[in-house]
């Protein structure tokens, strides 16, 4: 039987200080990938919560130009569109120096359909990250009040895919590409960043060992390494932090 996943939870003391803590790890965890190896790949969450925190990441002064950054998922719409996640970096983490010396590597949301982008890529992936799965220095991820993460929506096909690195997933009306459980498990680091009273509820099933990952998808990330989830107090709710 496999080892449980283990949870390291800090609760932050103000929306600045989340962002803040965020771009603290996300830094260290750059920071150590570079001093290993020649690269690092980092993927990162779209949504509204971790912009705050891509700012703060934006001023670090790290070697930006050896680290490669893609989006965990993305929806199936136009990089302009405001529902775009690569915009989303465009606008934060990749406007400041020192961190628009990376290399952002888009989702291909250009192809004849999502079936087809998600192949690409997978390939992109693959070419990116050694290892099988393919192995990020850094996940970070958001976690949804359905309990989903990346685009792994509770009830979808997505959440079931083991033989591919990114497959199409469905949620809110929208297809999306998606990084497939394995991968997401498979990274160095993991970060699940998660934010306001609407998350209360996903947060303690997130952390319940009983919970079932077909109700609440962000079970499916079981990595090998601790997962650290930052959160503000009202995500955190009734929850006792040890």
């Amino acid at each position: 039987m496999a080892p449980l996943t283990r949870y390291q939870l800090t609760v932050a003391s103000s929306a600045d200080d989340l962002a803040r803590q965020a771009a603290e790890r996300m830094a260290s965890a750059i920071d150590l990938a570079l001093a290993q190896r020649d690269r690092a790949q980092i993927a990162l969450a779209g949504g509204s919560t971790p912009a705050a925190s891509y700012r703060h990441l934006g001023a670090e002064h790290l070697p930006w130009e050896r680290v490669d950054v893609v989006l965990g998922d993305e929806r199936w719409v136009e990089p302009t569109d405001p529902a775009s996640n690569a915009r989303l970096l465009g606008e934060t983490l990749l406007a400041q120096e020192p961190a628009r010396r990376a290399r952002f590597h888009p989702a291909p949301t250009d192809r004849v359909d999502p079936a087809a982008g998600a192949a690409a890529y997978a390939e992109l992936i693959a070419s990116l990250c050694p290892g099988d799965p393919p192995r990020f220095d850094l996940m970070l991820l958001g976690l949804g009040d359905d309990g989903h993460t990346a685009s792994l929506f509770p009830g979808t096909q997505a959440t079931t895919v083991r033989d591919q690195w990114v497959t199409v997933g469905e949620g809110k009306g929208l297809p999306r590409l998606t990084l497939t459980a394995p991968v997401l498990c498979a990274a160095r680091t993991v970060i699940f960043l998660v934010s306001g009273a609407g998350k209360a509820t996903a947060l303690q099933r997130l952390l319940d060992p009983e919970e079932s990952s077909e109700r609440t998808p962000a079970r499916l990330v079981q990595p090998q390494v601790e997962v650290q989830i930052l959160a503000d107090a009202a995500a955190a709710g009734a929850l006792t932090v040890a």
